[in-house]
């Protein structure tokens, strides 16, 4: 069975983290964006570990649904078009902050559960270490492999994988706390690293230019805080609809069943350039190097960001792809396309209306963004907007990168192209497959 799942999100009692990331929320947007399978985030933090337990039920082997009672409501506010059956997979992020080789190390890591009984384990052993009640992303003072002990003795089947892993501030490469390698992090338990997490700000071919990363996964999820995030990145399987499907799909790597992620444009990302954000300073590795690691403006230390981190531990160049790589997709969220052709802001009520007439009639977001000819799109939205999703398949975007915690933006078109009537834009000839090109006379960065 083909499925979509995002494994990575957070709970309400996660900070900076919208009150809506309840189950009947998620429920919902789950459908709406085209999973089939969404984690739980933060079984850690006890509330929610009883509001999941009070909520779901069992479905397939390791996998959870709604209880009729709680999805109920939220399923009449999802068009027939995007209606499934969503599971839940027991998920959590814990950070491990600690002193390590000389240096304080601040690394977050997403776990998956097979089980209550095995999730219910490791939060025993967690709180005899910390206040999980603080956070639904709790901060311990542990040591990764210490975490990766904890969690194999809960079961052998729970998944560690580094989250966001190349983040500069929280994450096993980032460039202010972070290590060189996943051995040098997890010393004798590497061989129980099946995958890492790519995050926002890199995608696969950024991770093939370390060989060392070759014999794992490269996953991608959203680390949604608020709904409409969930499935801005995604992992798409081709498996039994199980845990024990995901698991072996992850630690297997094999193309015929872990089929390909959903992606950012990792310039898109937070933290794709270096740079200094009070300064408002976007900088390229190359002028980072030869500025010393220093802000241009004010002379202060710059935050490195994820692309300078893998050229400094990169061993291969960037056209090399490792035998076995994971295909990849990359997208753009379909609310920021809408706000581009239209001239507003992503959070404006045309917006969520233009939104909601799509999915309403095509389907989900990630059927629209990824699968549904840009000819019906055309016919059902805007030429312009089916214009649009062409071009965001075939890569065809100018981006000013993120950086130091800034997002990165993305502009399809330039303004010369929308003036007037966008005639040109709007010409059949660019309303083809996503396999055919625009052809010549467009200059994107």
């Amino acid at each position: 069975m083909r499925f979509i799942a995002d494994l990575h999100i957070h709970s309400p009692f996660s900070r900076a983290t919208s009150k809506n990331m309840e189950l009947e929320s998620l429920n919902r947007w789950a459908q709406i964006k085209g999973l089939t399978v969404v984690g739980t985030g933060d079984f850690t933090h006890p509330r929610w570990f009883s509001r999941l337990q009070e909520r779901l039920e069992e479905a397939e082997e390791g996998l959870y649904r709604l209880k009729p009672e709680y999805r109920v409501k939220g399923d009449n506010d999802v068009p027939g078009t995007c209606r499934k059956n969503i599971r839940f997979v027991l998920s959590a992020e814990v950070s491990c902050i600690y002193s390590k080789n000389g240096r304080t190390r601040k690394v977050h890591h997403l776990l998956l559960a097979p089980a209550f009984a095995a999730a219910q384990r490791i939060n025993t052993a967690l709180a005899k270490i910390g206040n999980l009640k603080a956070d639904g992303r709790p901060i311990l003072g542990l040591d990764s492999k210490a975490l990766m002990k904890i969690v194999l003795d809960a079961s052998p089947d729970v998944l560690l994988i580094p989250a966001h892993a190349w983040t500069p501030h929280f994450s096993i490469f980032g460039s202010n706390s972070g290590f060189d390698s996943i051995e040098e992090c997890f010393e004798e338990f590497t061989p129980y690293v099946h995958a890492i997490e790519t995050g926002l700000s890199s995608d696969p071919p950024m991770n093939w230019r370390l060989s060392k990363l070759d014999r794992i996964s490269l996953i991608s999820n959203s680390d949604a805080h608020s709904p409409r995030k969930l499935a801005r990145e995604a992992n798409i399987f081709d498996t039994e609809l199980s845990y024990k499907g995901i698991r072996d799909s992850i630690k297997g790597r094999e193309k015929t069943r872990f089929i390909s992620t959903i992606e950012f444009f990792p310039e898109e990302g937070k933290y794709h350039y270096d740079g200094h954000r009070p300064c408002k300073q976007r900088m390229h590795p190359f002028d980072t190097r030869q500025n010393n690691g220093l802000c241009l403006k004010c002379g202060d230390k710059v935050t490195v960001g994820v692309l300078h981190r893998v050229d400094s531990l990169a061993d291969r160049s960037e056209d090399i792809a490792p035998p076995n790589a994971v295909p990849y997709r990359r997208v753009i969220p379909l609310e920021e396309i809408i706000a581009e052709v239209y001239d507003v802001g992503v959070n404006t009520r045309l917006v969520e209306k233009k939104y909601n007439m799509l999915t309403a009639t095509l389907g989900d977001e990630i059927s629209i963004l990824l699968n549904i000819s840009t000819k019906e799109i055309g016919e059902v939205g805007s030429p312009l907007l089916g214009t649009a999703v062409h071009r965001v398949r075939e890569g065809k975007v100018s981006i000013a990168p993120g950086y130091d915690g800034e997002y990165g933006t993305i502009k399809i078109f330039d303004k010369t192209e929308k003036r007037g009537s966008c005639k040109s834009l709007c010409h059949p000839r660019n309303l083809l497959s996503p396999i055919e090109t625009l052809g010549e006379g467009y200059d994107f960065l």
